[in-house]
């Protein structure tokens, strides 16, 4: 199953990261937050990506394009540039990097990747927001719903710390919680191929196409109740930074998290 990511906005709200790359590519831990997305995914064994590049595009395949190299330990023969690799980085990813275009919406970035994808079910995200979903429980729910497309519900974080009272008296003080009611799109979608019928060469995917879904009766929603925080603003990017450095990101395995010396 083919995962897309949709990696071609602006990032205007995190203007002091994305004035020279996308806002995937902005690093946390040393690694762009795309890489730390692929990773999640690979640790549930999808590692066939397609990223629809729009604005700075050449920064993402710029990056994947030289990764193999800049990952391994290799000899280099300068008199014809040919290359023998002695140590390789050991991932199995298959990425396409594909131009969507700048201005393109959402839906219109999958609508193009159709070629690529096929006639099969396929998983998009969005390039900015990490969470600890379960990914293979989702892709369970998916297939034994039936129906055309399924969206990860999330609760959003606080933007203010949460003050329990018992009258006027603080009981308890907790620092940017997950709320605990409503829910919003979190992303991590699967879709049948007949979600295409759905889309178009001009729409955004929010505004349309999963509105037409959920009022057909074809969306249904994977509640994940864990860990999600999107990467909108720096501090948020901080905030990400800060569990990565603390060893305990949330969103990869300790496997992952802990080898925080891997170059990127």
């Amino acid at each position: 199953m083919k995962v897309v990511f949709l990696a071609g906005g602006l990032g205007t709200r995190l203007a002091e990261e994305t004035a020279t790359r996308p806002k995937p590519m902005v690093e946390i831990g040393g690694r762009p937050l795309l890489w730390h997305l692929m990773q999640l995914y690979a640790d549930h064994g999808y590692k066939d990506f397609l990223v629809a590049c729009g604005y700075r595009g050449e920064v993402i395949k710029d990056y994947f394009r030289s990764l193999h190299v800049r990952t391994s330990d290799y000899v280099i023969d300068l008199k014809d540039g040919s290359l023998e690799i002695l140590k390789a980085t050991g991932l199995d990813w298959r990425i396409g990097a594909i131009d969507t275009g700048i201005e393109t919406l959402t839906g219109a970035r999958i609508a193009r990747l159709r070629p690529l994808i096929g006639e099969q079910a396929f998983m998009v995200t969005y390039g900015d927001g990490l969470g600890d979903v379960d990914l293979t429980a989702l892709v369970d729910f998916h297939r034994a719903h039936g129906k055309l497309a399924t969206v990860t519900a999330v609760r959003p974080p606080a933007r203010f710390g949460a003050l329990a009272l018992d009258g006027t008296r603080v009981k308890e003080f907790i620092e940017k919680p997950q709320m605990s009611d409503g829910w919003i799109n979190g992303g991590f979608f699967v879709f049948e191929p007949g979600v295409f019928d759905y889309l178009d060469d001009v729409s955004a995917l929010e505004r349309g196409p999963l509105e037409r879904l959920a009022s057909e009766g074809q969306l249904m929603a994977f509640r994940h109740d864990g860990f999600w925080q999107p990467m909108d603003t720096l501090r948020d990017r901080q905030l990400l930074e800060a569990l990565w450095q603390s060893g305990e990101a949330p969103w990869l395995t300790k496997r992952v998290a802990g080898n925080a010396s891997v170059s990127s």
